[in-house]
Order: structure tokens, then C-alpha cells, then sequence
């Protein structure tokens, strides 16, 4: 992937932005006032003024920039300000120095050679004007700019400043006082060691009136995100963000040289260029000062000063002397707590990288032995990790394999699954290396590849843990070991479930076969359980009845059932609960919680949060959801179980018409980057959010999703919410032939009749696009599939009712009629809402409204605001039609009001455009009609199916006015051509019952 060399976007400045045009403001209104802008180098102070520059401009200002050079005291005198009069010579032209160019030439030495208009005062030489008087001129010269519009003067690297620089800045903000002037100074923090001539300076301009300071922090990882997705123009990885943010902590500079180096994540060394840079700093220390730093930089990024002092073996005042320097010169920080942190984590590893070999593995072998002696002189917990992290570096292979393994079990305890699945690989890889590995450890080598799947499946990495089966397969002898070779099966038919490689059925059904006639242990249960769990999805009748065989071995050893995963997730899903199991779900979570078992727990939330989004009581889903997600962290499976509470929690908030919050857990999800099929919930989500706020990121969100179905394998559930983005999608373009597609696909599915919660929101998709294209057959099939779809549970319900409505009041063309008979419905299992389609070219004005007047009633009654506003505007329509104007304004109303209060912008754009088709004025109140009644006459014409010239030729007009009044009427109708306009007329009751009299027929009365 090739990435630009920098970024065009600014990311993560809004507040700082936001001060400097606060600025500017006073002092356009007469304020002078001064900005001090610091941060460290590569912070993103120039690309902040670069912006607000452009700003200022764009908003009338007048723009000079100067820059100080790197040429400190003995540096060329007043540099910026040269710059800055040099641009205004070139603009201005010499007029703009009122005649005192030769006073000037002391700045700006080309005019000097430009005729003067007067001689320096006291036939001083140019060189000898008074410091003082040079100063009033530059001061005056600013003012007169400043008279015709606001001056805004940035200095860049003012760290860089000469003395006189520095004189003249001081003398401007603090006696000149000039009005109108913005003047705009940046530093680098960074440079400021203590004797710097700056520090002083700085302080003194604090003191002063209209002196402001802004401090640029470095990005979080969501702005290395946003800056990484500029520069590789498309989305990174999260595990790329992750690994640039760590070692850029968030510098703009950094982030923008790693990307151009090439792909981040396979960025493992440091650009030649980046490193000299970095490199340079720490040449310019004092060689004692710069073997310490190697010898830190061997530690870690943070080191104790306790611990180097152990390591290095030098004495404490010459230590304290070279970590002084260090310090001074802000390679290193150092805390109140008495540790030192390098300024950068590059820093540290570019000085890491330039160790010698030998020099390397020396200095680590000492760190993992002075480690092991005296364990408290890293944080708390660390010292396994620490320990197996030098040995290993110091190729001290048999030390590095035994702290490796140990240091896995102290990941484990801390539920930091993701360090122990790679201290695992690490005993993997050294197994080899160690001849007698297996007595070291006490283990045989599959038990370690076990340890490293199950640590690699919790902690999220799916496409490692499958290869990790493959290898364990390769080794285990079935016929000895049944269980643990059907252990193997399972984990891989499921893992190939969840990467969307296959379902997993020949794996999980070999695994059943190989625990069959096995005695009954608790391995035996917890296997056939998630047996059953796995064929839940895809064959319920089977589930069912290996889920009995489990608990039958659960009462066997004495096991509640209530902690199986497997009696779980069949009662969330049975047909003969009313509340979907929720009793027994509230049971498992109270056990789980009794018991301390943190997985069942996290099993019983993501399933109870499911359970009680089905049957409409989203606030208490979200409670438990969020719950969920807490206890997910805690015991680290955040990107394992827990991400489906992530998504769980969104799905929620949405339905609760919290969108802001809905879109902040997509991205929270999005940050832990959920691996195969368990990342496309919170995916499909937030494409559908953003599809109905029309953001500008939709289509590349809908198109990740939709990416899945491209997929071997999804299970239906994941599958049918994708065939209905698909149809919102097409709907949303406006791309009628993509939408009668996409639902074409939707019907087609095998599943759609098996799962009614997915499957009505598909069919209400389907309904719509029927409803927009006027297919007849299309609408035939939805009503075929609505007729034995159940419907239970709230939103099933309000579904239902929507497509009554839909199918009821749908127009459809004369050359596709809908069949034979006049009306074909069929009552919704359960529900008792009737599902009717009628046929014909047109329907009678109003005729959906009883039925729309369900569908809103519904929805209002399942809470979701944003199909309640939907059906709103459909309802608003029937009611035009029917001609019940005070109904339309209410239902118009209300749905603008949802569409404001959600940010749907298409949903308030509808319900402004339907508004003023219909008359309506302010807040949905009854205006004068939106067409004439001459255009009322011609869209009557129109919608009979005449040219302009028979128009013409009826209302004895010329067929150009013919033509001017079918143009405005489409324009104001906001239709695209003549046959949408009579639909609409229709559609809306534009038309009077009884057509006006022409005037052939007014002039024979």
C-alpha cells in the first residue's frame, strides 16, 4: 500500500483552532492580542497554522508569515520579520514604506537599493538607526496594514529566535500595543532545555495583557487513526493503529514517516530517515550521557532509576550527571516517582537498534539477572514478563524458555490472554532450540500447542488459533485420546464458522462422533455443550438433542445446567418460551455471578441482552449489555465473547433513538477489531446508521459490510440483517435495479422464513423497494413470504403491520398486474395482523390510511423512534391522499421533529419535501397549495397521459407555456420527470376529485 508522504487532513485540533479564531475575533474588534503556540517537534503546529491561515484569509485578514533560522545568537537579525516585510514589498511595493526605506533597508536590504523618500534621522548611517525608532516603524507600518483590514503575523520556531527577533516581538506585544494586529508565535517545547534564552523570554510575555497560550498534546489513537486513514486512503487495521500509535505515541510527524515507509504494521524498522533524525539529538550529548542512554535503552521505553543503577554498575554522581544531560536535553522525562521515560518510544528504539550484537545481549542478560534478584524493581506484576522478555533477547535460549512459560501462566492470571498467547509462541518457537524442552517444562509439546490455542481463541486471534489446530491434529492420536483429539475438531469447526470459511459441520460432527461411548466427565460435558451450542445456528433438531446428552453428563458429575453455554443459547432460542428463556438466563447470570465464573457470566449478558432486545425492552438490553462489557474487560475477552456485547449495546441504543451513544460503541468495537464474523455486527450497525444520517463515510462502511456475503459461509443470522443493507443501500442511491436485486437475493434466501426477527426487517426492505419500482411480482413474493412469517414480539409485530401497509396502498402499473384476483392476503401467524396486496393500475385516494394508521400505532408502541418516524411520512402521505390535511401536518411534524432529534438528514429532508408538496408551511401548518390552478390543471393532463402539444391544444396555450408549466411543476414537485409527477399526484391527492372545466366547456355553459 502507498501512502502520501503527508497528511492532508487535520486531525484532533478543533479546540486549538477554535482559540485561534477566538483570537482573531478580538482583535478584529480592536484587541491586540498575541498566541504563543507550543508543542514538541513534529506536534502539527505548522499544519494547525496552515489552517488557520487559510481561515483568516478566507475571512478578509490580512496574512504575513515569518520563520526564525536555525542559526541561533550569531544568526542572521530579525530573519521572520524580513520574511514578513519582504512579502508585503513584493505586494505592496516600496509606497507601502511611506518613504522610509533606507530606516527599512536595516530589515529588508533590497531597499536599500530602492530611492528613499527621506534620509535617517540625524544623517545617521542605516546601520546606526536607534533600535527604538526602527521598532516604531515596523509597529506603524503594522498599524497602517491593519487600518484596511486585520493583520494576522505568524512566527514560526521562535526556539530558533536571535535576541533582536526576540526584542522586537516583545516591544510589539508589550508597548506598541497595535490595534487589529493578531500576532501568532510557535515554539518547540521540546528544545527548551533549562539555560534556553526562550524560557525567560516566554515568562515575561505571560505577564502581559492579550497573551494567550496554546499547548499542542499528541493524538490519541483515534487521531493516528484518522491520519493513518488519509495517508493510505483507506481505513488501517486496528492492530495497524495500535502498533504505529504505540511507537509514535501520537506524534503527527512520526505517524506520517512510518506510513510513507510502507505498511505499518510491516514496518518493523525504522525509516533511515526517521532514525538519523532521532539519531542526531542524541549525538549532540556528552558521550557518558549517551552510554547511559543505550544502556536504558535497553530496559524498556520506562525505566526505575533503581534498576539502571543495577545495570549500569556506575557510580550514582556520575549516573545522576549523565541522566542531567539526558534530561536537559529532552531526550529523557523524569517523574515525581523517580522513573525516567524516554521523551519518545522512537527515541528509545533508534537508540536500541544502533547497539552493538554483542553489546545487545550483554545488556539484557543483565537486565533479566538483576530482574530475577530483586523482582520489586519493576511495577508490580511485570517481573515474569520482564524476565522472559531479556533472556530472550540476550539468546539465552533454555533461561528464555522456562520465564517464557512462566511468565504465560502470570499473563493468564491477569486475564491478559493476548501476552500469553504470545509468550506461548514464544515457548513454541524455542521448543526447538531446547533439546530437552519437555523436561524442563514438565509437559509434552501438544499440551503447550493446546495452551497456545485456547490463549489465542479467548484472546480474539482466530486466523492463528485455526493454524494452531491444524498443527495440534497433526500430533494427537485420536484412537488414544478421543476427547482431546475431539477437542481439536470442535475448536477448529468453530473457529472455521467464525472466519466465515465454512460451517463447520464435518469438524463439530466428527468431534460428537469421537466423544460418543466416552465415560461422562466434566471435559466430556463442557464438550458436548459446546457441541450443541455450535449446531444451534444450523441445525436446531440436532442441537437439541446433544444438548440433552450434556446436561444428562452435567447431572452425572454434579454440574449445574444453568452454566452451560449450550442450555443458554437453546432456550434463547426455543418456541415454546414465551420469554425466551429469560427466567433461566436470569438464573445462569445470578449463579454465575455466586460462583466467581467470569466466562459463564459474560455468556449468560451477551445472551440476555440478546433476549430482552427480542422482546422490546431495549433499556434493560442495554443495562445488562454494558454490564457485559465491563465484566468482558475485566477478564480480558473484549475482543473474543465480549465483543457481541459491544454491538448488543449499540444495536440498543439505537432502537432507544441514542444514536450519538449507538455510533460511540461501534467504535469502541471498532478499536478492538473484532476478528472474523463476530466484527460484522457492530459493522452492519453502523453502516446503518450512518446510510440513515447520510454520512459521508456510509458507502465505504456499507461496502465492508456487504463484503461478507461474499464469504463461504455466514450463519443466517449475520446473514439476513446484510441482505437488508444491501436493500437500504439501493434505496438510499435511488438505484432501483440494484434494490429489485438485492431483494430478489433477500426472498431467495432459505433461512428467511426460519427467523423472524431478522426476517422482517428484510421483508419491510423488500416491501419498500416493491412499493418504489411498482413490481408487481416482487410484491406477490413478499406477500407470499409475509403470510408464513411468524410474528410474536414487538418489533415482529410492528414490522408486519409496515408491510400490510406498504403492500396495501402500493400502485402498480397497468402492464404488471398483481394476479387474477382483487385481494390476496393472509393473517400473521400469532400476530393477527393481515398482510394484503391489491391489484390494478391504481388505487383509490386514501386507501392505506387505516392500515398505515396500524403501522404507526405499532411502532409507537415498540419505542423505536426512527421506523415510527418512517411510517409517519408514509402515513402523512395515505392522509394527503385522503385528503385529511390536519392528520398529514401532525404525522410531518412529528417525523421532522425524530429526524432533528436523531440526525437522520434523509428522513428530515423527506418530511421538508413531502411539507411542501402537500402546502404545509412552518411546523407542519396548512398553507397556500403548492401549485397553481392553471399547473393543477396541467398536471391533470399530465397524469392522464398527455404531450405538451395536447396540453396546448386543451387549455388553447402555446405548447411552449405547455412545456414552462410541466418544467416547474416537476421543480416544485422535486420529481425528476413527468411520469413521477403524475405518480406523486396520485399518490398525494394533488388532484381535485372533479377535474376543472376547460374553457371550451366553460365558454359553451
Amino acid at each position: 500500500m502507498t501512502a502520501r508522504a503527508a497528511s492532508t487532513v487535520l486531525v484532533g485540533r478543533q479546540p486549538e483552532l477554535a482559540g485561534l479564531r477566538e483570537a482573531l475575533g478580538r482583535a478584529r474588534a480592536g484587541d491586540p492580542v498575541t498566541v504563543l503556540v507550543g508543542g514538541e517537534a513534529g506536534v502539527g503546529k505548522t499544519r494547525l497554522l496552515e489552517e488557520f491561515g487559510a481561515h483568516a484569509t478566507g475571512d478578509g485578514a490580512r496574512l504575513l508569515i515569518g520563520q526564525c533560522l536555525e542559526l541561533g545568537e550569531a544568526g542572521l537579525p530579525f530573519a521572520p520579520f524580513a520574511a514578513a516585510l519582504r512579502d508585503v514589498l513584493r505586494h505592496d511595493g516600496p509606497a507601502a514604506f511611506a518613504g522610509y526605506e533606507a530606516e527599512f533597508a536595516r530589515l529588508l536590504p533590497e531597499l536599500a537599493r530602492v530611492p528613499a523618500g527621506a534620509a535617517a534621522p540625524a544623517g545617521l548611517p542605516v546601520s546606526d538607526t536607534p533600535r527604538g525608532y526602527l521598532f516604531d516603524l515596523v509597529a506603524d507600518l503594522f498599524r497602517r496594514i491593519a487600518e484596511e483590514r486585520p493583520l494576522v503575523l505568524l512566527i514560526e520556531d521562535l526556539h530558533w529566535a536571535d535576541r533582536s527577533t526576540r526584542d522586537l516581538i516583545g516591544f510589539l506585544v508589550r508597548a506598541a500595543r497595535a490595534t487589529r494586529l493578531l500576532l501568532v508565535c510557535t515554539y518547540r517545547t521540546d528544545e527548551l532545555h533549562r539555560g534556553h534564552p526562550l524560557r525567560p523570554f516566554l515568562a515575561e510575555l505571560d505577564r502581559a495583557r492579550g497573551v494567550d497560550r496554546i499547548e499542542l498534546g499528541r493524538l490519541d489513537r483515534d487521531g493516528t487513526a484518522a491520519i493513518l486513514a488519509d495517508l493510505l486512503g483507506a481505513e488501517p487495521a486496528a492492530r495497524a493503529v495500535d502498533d504505529v500509535h504505540g511507537r509514535t505515541q501520537g506524534n503527527p510527524f512520526f505517524i506520517e514517516e512510518l506510513a510513507a515507509a510502507g505498511d505499518p504494521v510491516g514496518c518493523a524498522v525504522l525509516p533511515e530517515t526517521l532514525r538519523d533524525l532521532l539519531l542526531a539529538r542524541v549525538d549532540r550529548l556528552p558521550e557518558p550521557a549517551q552510554r547511559v542512554l543505550r544502556i536504558a535503552a535497553a530496559g524498556g521505553t520506562r525505566f526505575a532509576h533503581q534498576l539502571l543503577a543495577e545495570v549500569a554498575g556506575l557510580p550514582e554522581a556520575e549516573l545522576e550527571d549523565a541522566l542531567r544531560a539526558a534530561v536537559a536535553g529532552q531526550l529523557v522525562v523524569a517523574d515525581p516517582d523517580g522513573d525516567y521515560e524516554f521523551r519518545h518510544a522512537l527515541f528509545r528504539e533508534a537508540v536500541h537498534d544502533d547497539l552493538l550484537p554483542g553489546e545487545h545481549a550483554r545488556l539484557h542478560a543483565r537486565y533479566a539477572a538483576a530482574i530475577e534478584a530483586q523482582p520489586h524493581l519493576v511495577a508490580a506484576g511485570r517481573a515474569p514478563a520482564e524476565i522472559a522478555h531479556h533472556w530472550y533477547a540476550a539468546h539465552d535460549h533454555p533461561r528464555a524458555l522456562i520465564a517464557a512459560r512462566a511468565a504465560a501462566a502470570a499473563a493468564a492470571d491477569r486475564y491478559a490472554y493476548a501476552e500469553q498467547s504470545r509468550l506461548l509462541e514464544r515457548v513454541l518457537e524455542l521448543w526447538e532450540l531446547v533439546p530437552d524442552a519437555g523436561d524442563r517444562l514438565g509437559m509434552d509439546h501438544l499440551r503447550v500447542l493446546e495452551e497456545t490455542l485456547a490463549a489465542a481463541t479467548t484472546a480474539g486471534d482466530y486466523n492463528r488459533a485455526l493454524t494452531l489446530t491444524r498443527a495440534g491434529l497433526a500430533e494427537v492420536d485420536s484412537g488414544a485420546e478421543p476427547l482431546r483429539a475431539a477437542g481439536l475438531l470442535h475448536r477448529r469447526g468453530r473457529l472455521l464458522a467464525l472466519l466465515g470459511k465454512s460451517d463447520g459441520t464435518a469438524e463439530v460432527g466428527e468431534a460428537y462422533r469421537l466423544a460418543t461411548g466416552v465415560p461422562d466427565t466434566s471435559e466430556r460435558m463442557r464438550l458436548l455443550a459446546d457441541i450443541a451450542a455450535h449446531l444451534v445456528k444450523i441445525d436446531p433438531a440436532q442441537a437439541a438433542a446433544v444438548a440433552d446428552e450434556a446436561m444428562a453428563a452435567a447431572e452425572a458429575v454434579g454440574e449445574d445446567v444453568a452454566l452451560l453455554p449450550t442450555r443458554i443459547a437453546l432456550l434463547c432460542r426455543t418456541d415454546q418460551a414465551p420469554d425466551l428463556g429469560l427466567s433461566e438466563l436470569r438464573r445462569a447470570e445470578a449463579l454465575a455471578r455466586a460462583t466467581g465464573n467470569a466466562p459463564a457470566l459474560v455468556s449468560a449478558l451477551v445472551y440476555l441482552s440478546d433476549v430482552l432486545y427480542e422482546l422490546g425492552r431495549y433499556a434493560e438490553s442495554e443495562e445488562a449489555a454494558e454490564a457485559g462489557v465491563s465484566e468482558a474487560r475485566r477478564v480480558g475477552i473484549s475482543r473474543s465473547t465480549g465483543a457481541y456485547l459491544l454491538s448488543n449495546r449499540a444495536e440498543a441504543l439505537i432502537a432507544l433513538g441514542r444514536w450519538d451513544e449507538a455510533d460511540a460503541a461501534c467504535a469502541e468495537a471498532a478499536r478492538i477489531d473484532p476478528p472474523g464474523v463476530s466484527g460484522l455486527h457492530w459493522l452492519q450497525l453502523r453502516a446503518g446508521l450512518r446510510l440513515a444520517r447520510a454520512h459521508p463515510a456510509a458507502d465505504e462502511l456499507v461496502g465492508r459490510a456487504l463484503a461478507f456475503l461474499a464469504r463461504p459461509y455466514l450463519w443466517p443470522n449475520h446473514r439476513l440483517p446484510l441482505r437488508e443493507l444491501r436493500i437500504e443501500a439501493a434505496l438510499a442511491a435511488d438505484d432501483k435495479v440494484a434494490a429489485l436485486a438485492a431483494s430478489r437475493a433477500a426472498l431467495a434466501d432459505e433461512r428467511l422464513v426460519d427467523l423472524p426477527r431478522e426476517g422482517w426487517p428484510v421483508l419491510s426492505a423488500v416491501a419498500r423497494a416493491a412499493a418504489l419500482v411498482g413490481d408487481a411480482a416482487l410484491a406477490a413474493e413478499a406477500s407470499a413470504v409475509a403470510a408464513v412469517l411468524p410474528a410474536r414480539y414487538p418489533a415482529e409485530l410492528a414490522h408486519a403491520a409496515q408491510v400490510t401497509a406498504i403492500l396495501t396502498g402500493v400502485e402498480f402499473t397497468a402492464d404488471a398486474p398483481v394476479a387474477p384476483a382483487d385481494q390476496v392476503g393472509a393473517a400473521v401467524e400469532g400476530g393477527g395482523v393481515a398482510v394484503e396486496r391489491r391489484g390494478g393500475p391504481a388505487q383509490r385516494p386514501g386507501e392505506a390510511l387505516p392500515a398505515w394508521r396500524e403501522a404507526v400505532a405499532q411502532w409507537r408502541a415498540v419505542g423505536q423512534p426512527y421506523p415510527l418516524g418512517r411510517a409517519l411520512l408514509a402515513l402523512a402521505e395515505a392522509a394527503a391522499a385522503a385528503g385529511e390535511r390536519e392528520e398529514v401536518a401532525g404525522a410531518v411534524r412529528e417525523a421532522a421533529e425524530i429526524a432533528t432529534r436523531l440526525g437522520a438528514a434523509p428522513l428530515g429532508e423527506q418530511a421538508a419535501t413531502l411539507a411542501r408538496r402537500v402546502g404545509l408551511r412552518g411546523a407542519g401548518r396548512p398553507g397556500p397549495d403548492l401549485l397553481t390552478s392553471r399547473e393543477q390543471e396541467v398536471l391533470r393532463l399530465v397524469a392522464e397521459g398527455h404531450s405538451n402539444s395536447r396540453i396546448a391544444e386543451r387549455l388553447f396555450i402555446s405548447p411552449k407555456t405547455a412545456s414552462v408549466h410541466v418544467s416547474r411543476i416537476i421543480a416544485k414537485l422535486d420529481v425528476t420527470n413527468r411520469v413521477e409527477a403524475a405518480a406523486l399526484a396520485h399518490r398525494l391527492g394533488l388532484l381535485d376529485p372533479t377535474p376543472p372545466a376547460t374553457p371550451a366547456q366553460r365558454r359553451g355553459r
